[in-house]
């Protein structure tokens, strides 16, 4: 029995001049239908709020394989910078270009090809093979992921195993698996003075002083030295604003923000409990308020990260490392479920302009994928 083998570079170009910046979708999860449909997938459009999730499953036994991706992309900024338009999926001297190519249309592609290879060269697995795919990844991430999975659950769909299609790598194929990520926490840090003249000080009260003291005391303290698969929690402040427009003015309020990423020696509360241990210290009024999009997770290194790292190896030569580095993903909302590892292309040029991928790294995580597959379900003969 054969099966319909779509072209991956060709599915990554569909997908890609879908201008499908956060919240719109402009058909990019309908071209993944397209192309899924006929490898017998049975595909169900999941919409949360403004938000398009596709969820799609061949099969209904264990074990059961999810890949987890978004067509959601931020938007181009300034379109005149592009070498040639950003959702016109150009390829030029091997090289695919358009937002999205490596953060992670392409990457979805990849996929859904190594899915139509592996069902040509062995049919059907014994199990199930999914895909959820949010359309708000680049965004709030409410709509998305996390609702999609609470669907899952209620109707009997959570995967043994899950992987998120992010580009992991810094610089070739090969380099990294994501095996975890460290957690994010926001702090909006305030302190009140009172307004007046900069030539009368005595009349006035300066807050920034004062903030300068905090954020000071905040940015020089080590939280810790890291852990065995995770780097040194850090704090970066990353604004400072008064309101004030005049250069003969002492505000009367100044506020700054600053972000944590920490890793699996804290969690969101015990870091916002150390941050105002620290300010306290100095005995300064203040008012902060704490914001967490993640916790730290890991998954365990064992048999499911041995089977990818193995995979990955085979294909590119190189042996990669198991890494939790860089920002949040979708893998902090999978990892709740199944044990999930995040494995994908060149990362160096996403959501930059002239975001591009190479056509040979996009055949080579095409047969990496097809290699976890045909691991994963160890089909006979």
């Amino acid at each position: 029995m054969s099966f319909f083998v779509p072209d991956p570079v060709s599915l990554a170009q569909d997908l890609i001049r879908c201008p499908s910046v956060t919240p719109a979708d402009e058909g990019a999860q309908q071209c993944l239908i397209d192309a899924l449909t006929p490898l017998g997938f049975s595909c169900t459009i999941l919409p949360f709020g403004e938000i398009s999730n596709l969820f799609a499953r061949l099969g209904s036994g264990a074990p059961h394989f999810c890949f987890c991706g978004h067509t959601d992309v931020v938007p181009v900024g300034d379109q005149t910078a592009w070498a040639m338009p950003p959702f016109s999926a150009t390829i030029r001297d091997g090289l695919l270009y358009g937002r999205g190519a490596a953060d992670m249309k392409s990457n979805i592609a990849c996929f859904v090809a190594a899915v139509g290879r592996y069902l040509d060269a062995h049919g059907l697995p014994d199990g199930s093979i999914s895909l959820l795919i949010t359309g708000d990844e680049e965004g709030l991430a409410v709509d998305g992921t996390v609702k999609v999975l609470e669907w899952m659950r209620d109707h009997g769909q959570i995967p043994d195993h899950a992987l998120v299609g992010e580009p992991s790598n810094p610089l070739k194929m090969g380099d990294e698996i994501k095996i975890g990520r460290r957690g994010s926490v926001t702090g909006r840090l305030s302190v009140t003075g009172k307004q007046g003249h900069v030539a009368y000080p005595a009349l006035a009260d300066n807050p920034l002083p004062r903030m300068i003291t905090l954020l000071s005391a905040l940015t020089a303290h080590c939280f810790d030295q890291g852990s065995e698969f995770f780097a040194a929690t850090n704090l970066e402040v990353t604004t400072i604003d008064t309101g004030n427009m005049a250069d003969n003015v002492i505000p009367a309020k100044v506020t700054a923000q600053f972000n944590v990423r920490f890793n699996d020696r804290w969690s969101a509360a015990s870091i916002e409990e150390k941050i105002r241990e620290i300010l306290d210290s100095y005995h300064v009024a203040y008012d902060l308020s704490c914001r967490s999009t993640a916790e730290s997770f890991m998954t365990t290194p064992g048999d499911f990260t041995d089977l990818v790292a193995e995979s990955v190896a085979r294909i590119t030569g190189r042996k990669p490392s198991l890494s939790t580095a860089g920002g949040t993903s979708d893998a902090r909302f999978v990892q709740a479920y199944c044990p999930v590892v995040e494995y994908g292309l060149v990362n160096k040029t996403i959501h930059q302009v002239d975001e591009h991928c190479a056509l040979a790294d996009i055949e080579s995580l095409t047969t990496t994928y097809q290699d976890i597959l045909e691991r994963y379900f160890q089909p006979v003969g």
